[in-house]
């Protein structure tokens, strides 16, 4: 057998061995990584170190795509684009503490966050939610009526457990629009259930319009909206976003007057 069919050979045992054994990155970059190792004479655990590294990184890679995937999150709102100058009542070195360091999440702490419609509150916990991702946690962005509905139909169904169960692979559960679930006895039941089950274990990310004051307008027990609110924020960070709408601003400025010329005098 000739050197070239011996190669040849070596080769395709090579990918058949890197492909049992689920290592993709390696197979696709051995061929260039060993003929540069052999053209520059690297020891043998520089080549395997420089194989690894690139499958680890690529593995990585690959695992944060799939968690932004599942997350549901908007792909757009990124704290790169959050306007922190529209709203001085929000501390941006406090979310970005937030967005890096992560153990926060560790102790089941929530972010709860305030504000009438349109001032960024979707926006900005989206964004932390991104970079939570990237720091390799799990996170899943929903309207919180989308989520309770769900909840309600598998109680219905005799598998709330289990649903809730689901949930806890996530280490940040994003609630967006407290406000718009409906004063129903069996709808927030199982919302408050919600919130009793992460309390102190898994973190939970709530926007609402209104403030506590109010929630007695989405919990039909006052006893049941005491809980909840403490439980929430028993250990939680608060961001007030109590400004004009940025959407309604966006759309002022959009459509103000051209500003006129002024008359010459000569």
């Amino acid at each position: 057998m000739s050197a070239a069919s011996t190669t040849t050979t070596t080769s395709a045992r090579l990918g058949m061995m890197l492909t049992d054994l689920r290592l993709p990155t390696v197979k696709r970059l051995a061929g260039e990584l060993c003929a540069q190792s052999d053209l520059e004479g690297w020891p043998a655990h520089r080549l395997l170190e420089a194989l690894l590294e690139h499958e680890i990184n690529e593995r990585e890679a690959r695992r944060i795509d799939r968690h932004r995937h599942e997350s549901s999150l908007s792909p757009d709102k990124r704290l790169s684009s959050f306007d922190f100058s529209a709203l001085p009542s929000v501390s941006k070195a406090q979310v970005m503490a937030l967005a890096e360091g992560t153990e926060w999440l560790d102790r089941g702490a929530n972010v709860l966050l305030f504000g009438p419609p349109g001032v960024g509150k979707s926006h900005l916990v989206c964004a932390l939610g991104h970079a939570l991702i990237d720091a390799g946690r799990r996170v899943l962005f929903t309207r919180c009526s989308d989520l309770v509905q769900r909840l309600q139909a598998a109680r219905r169904d005799l598998r709330l457990p289990q649903e809730l169960a689901k949930l806890d692979r996530f280490d940040l559960l994003i609630l967006d629009d407290l406000s718009y679930v409906r004063r129903d006895q069996a709808e927030t039941s199982v919302l408050f259930e919600l919130i009793c089950e992460r309390y102190e274990r898994k973190s939970l990310a709530i926007t609402a319009n209104a403030p506590f004051s109010q929630w007695g307008e989405v919990f039909v027990e006052p006893a049941m909206t005491l809980a909840a609110v403490d439980r929430l924020v028993h250990h939680a960070t608060i961001l007030e976003m109590n400004v004009e709408s940025y959407r309604r601003r966006v759309a002022q400025a959009g459509h103000a007057p051209p500003a006129r010329k002024a008359r010459s005098t000569t």
